[in-house]
């Protein structure tokens, strides 16, 4: 078994896609979590390559937010869509990146996930409220590379 198959149990996993389940009930933001072993490249770049990968940049109104952990690198990036860089604040992302950064640390990284999840829905509901009629764009189950 690989490191990126151990890296969540089966019930963690479930555990992580009901939390983006519950960010996206207020926004109409899309959330997404990648886990790979490694990457060569720029964690942000990997983070983007992936999005595009995912065909997460097909949102309605370009807000789609992927999470990428490299499990073997122990990093992670969050990559947000252009429609959420044109509305956000310098350093939107470093709340989502804290909460991540600060379960990883301990070693909590099913937790880091959902707390980054969570802050993420937070932050994306002030600029991306979910409107009468928002359908769910994108898979909520954790995708593998």
């Amino acid at each position: 078994m690989s490191k990126v198959e151990e890296f969540l149990t089966a019930e963690e996993e479930k555990e992580i896609v009901l939390a983006i389940l519950q960010a996206e009930k207020n926004t109409s933001g899309e959330i997404r979590v990648h886990i790979e072993a490694h990457t060569e490249l720029d964690y942000l770049d990997r983070a983007k390559e992936v999005f595009h990968i995912l065909k997460m940049d097909n949102t309605k109104e370009d807000n789609g937010v992927l999470i990428y952990i490299a499990v073997n690198d122990r990093n992670f990036a969050i990559y947000g869509d252009n429609g959420i860089d044109k509305v956000v604040p310098k350093g939107f992302w470093e709340s989502t990146r804290d909460a991540i950064q600060k379960a990883f640390k301990e070693g909590h990284f099913k937790q880091g996930i959902i707390d980054g999840v969570l802050t993420a829905g937070k932050e994306l509901e002030s600029h991306f409220p979910w409107q009468h009629g928002d359908m769910n764009e994108l898979s909520d189950e954790i995708s593998k590379g």
